[in-house]
């Protein structure tokens, strides 16, 4: 298993939806989410699967059932894009999709 660094994703506007999500966990889903960007940095994907548009679900079996959103950029790179509960996963997905495409976007322009 390869090592990944996990960035969050910062819009245009300066703000990372990711963040804004995580900040309104209490502290034991805090715990869990943070335990799983600790396994996706270390290269362990074993709950994940792909959502379209390059997008990734990293499924937490906790609570009301947590999602973190993220793309990769290569190989050793993650890019959280967003988090919800199974419950707001659809609009999640769809905020998620268009966070990396507009990473994307702004990666091409330097």
């Amino acid at each position: 298993m390869a090592e990944a660094r996990v960035v969050v994703y910062i819009d245009a506007t300066g703000r990372s939806t990711f963040t804004r999500w995580f900040e309104t966990l209490n502290a034991e889903a805090a715990a869990r989410v943070t335990t799983a960007l600790y396994r996706m940095g270390q290269g362990n994907f074993s709950n994940v699967e792909g959502v379209g548009g390059g997008v990734f679900e990293y499924r937490i079996d906790f609570g009301p059932g947590y999602r973190v959103y993220f793309g990769k950029d290569g190989e050793t790179l993650v890019v959280l894009l967003g988090g919800s509960s199974k419950k707001r996963q659809q609009q999640a997905i769809q905020a998620a999709q268009e966070s990396w495409k507009a990473y994307k976007r702004r990666k091409a322009h330097g």
